[in-house]
């Protein structure tokens, strides 16, 4: 039997509370749509859950609400790219970057479609819904497909820039965004721009390469060991594919070691992309990675599970310091 969801419950608390960084997806909508490019948006029965419901109140002639069918949405977002249209379709990401992968592949990316993949509520963020709701792996699953970019912003105001800029982009992309809680470190006027990386500092003793909810606490942490005179360089690696090469190989070539840090398998994602810059390159430079070790994350809430796995602050300022020593 069903019951309803006690006012005190974790759960009751998760879903209804107030998420501002949500606002960003349908904000980065409105201005595309005010610049008059042909959008529409639709999502798998999640429009509270990503936002998209201010889009759907405003817009619903351009809104679809396909209910619980994430690989028909997919495909029908393809079939829209066909007529001119520009559309992003959203759900969470254990659904969208695993669940739909074939019609990713096949109709969107094969096919040459632009279309904008929202994945959110990505890594562990999902908390006590569990391994089917955790997207661990979908990282890995959408870099190995060919012609399609992936955009892990750090906050809203990211994400929304990204929104924006992917107007002068002809491609598929996927973007792997948090649940809008994310504190934020960017300003949504900034423009965004693919394939380049974000640089916060220069390190000599190492430079941490960090994307998506990571990055503010990668930020945080290297800001504190800094003012207490150690060296940390950090680099934002919004888009993980196509990566910046040359970021990470200036990083190298300046830093004794490097560390990629990512709310995702340690296999097959970000640190794996680095890793194989360097080991294309030839460059014999050390690097860590920190992540979710090739494991099925536990069930918790998530702010619980950041500090188990060390992706807070505090946690991966222990990790930088076990690195270099201190």
């Amino acid at each position: 039997m069903n019951r309803p969801l006690s006012q005190n419950s974790w759960h009751y608390r998760e879903l209804n509370a107030r998420t501002p960084g949500l606002d960003h997806f349908s904000n980065g909508l409105f201005r595309l749509l005010d610049a008059g490019h042909p959008v529409v948006a639709g999502s798998a029965d999640l429009q509270f859950s990503n936002g998209l419901n201010r889009f759907a109140e405003r817009h619903p002639e351009r809104y679809i609400q396909f209910g619980i069918s994430e690989q028909n949405m997919v495909s029908v977002a393809a079939g829209l790219a066909t007529t001119g249209m520009m559309p992003f379709v959203a759900t969470f990401a254990s659904f969208l970057g695993l669940l739909a992968c074939e019609q990713i592949r096949m109709d969107v990316a094969y096919c040459a479609q632009p279309v904008r993949l929202v994945g959110h509520h990505t890594g562990i963020s999902m908390g006590f819904y569990g391994t089917s709701h955790h997207a661990t792996e979908d990282i890995g699953t959408m870099r190995s497909i060919a012609d399609l970019t992936i955009v892990s912003p750090a906050d809203g105001p990211q994400f929304e820039a990204a929104i924006v800029a992917s107007a002068d982009h002809d491609r598929p992309i996927y973007f792997r965004t948090g649940r809008g809680r994310e504190p934020a470190l960017y300003d949504a006027q900034k423009p965004f721009v693919f394939g380049k990386a974000i640089e916060h500092a220069k390190g000599e003793e190492i430079t941490v390469i960090a994307c998506g909810m990571p990055v503010y606490p990668v930020v945080q942490a290297a800001r504190r060991l800094n003012a207490a005179g150690r060296s940390v360089g950090v680099l934002d690696m919004a888009t993980v594919k196509p990566i910046d090469r040359d970021a990470i190989l200036e990083a190298a070539a300046s830093s004794r070691m490097l560390m990629t840090v990512e709310e995702h398998n340690v296999l097959g994602g970000l640190g794996s992309a680095v890793a194989e810059v360097l080991a294309d390159e030839g460059i014999g430079r050390k690097l860590i990675r920190h992540g979710i070790r090739d494991e099925y994350a536990l069930i918790a809430p998530p702010t619980h599970l950041y500090a188990h796995y060390r992706l807070d602050e505090a946690g991966i300022e222990r990790e930088i310091l076990a690195a270099i020593g201190g």
